[in-house]
């Protein structure tokens, strides 16, 4: 789940990623945040989600390992 929204992240983002590789000007950044504010926050959760899915993960291992 988590590569699946950072994948749909990016895709979203594209356009707006190439202007700010070119030039990166406060304009261009808070265009971005305004009008892609879910890829945006996607992109700052991404290492919250991959704990998470992790643990979940390891937890369902161990409890399959006991029996």
């Amino acid at each position: 789940m988590p590569l699946l929204l950072l994948i749909l992240a990016f895709l979203d983002l594209r356009t707006e990623l190439r202007l700010l590789l070119d030039q990166i000007t406060l304009t261009a950044l808070l265009y971005t945040f305004r009008q892609h504010t879910l890829a945006v926050v996607v992109l700052m959760l991404q290492p919250s989600l991959w704990f998470h899915y992790r643990r979940g993960r390891v937890t369902v291992i161990s409890k399959d390992q006991s029996t």
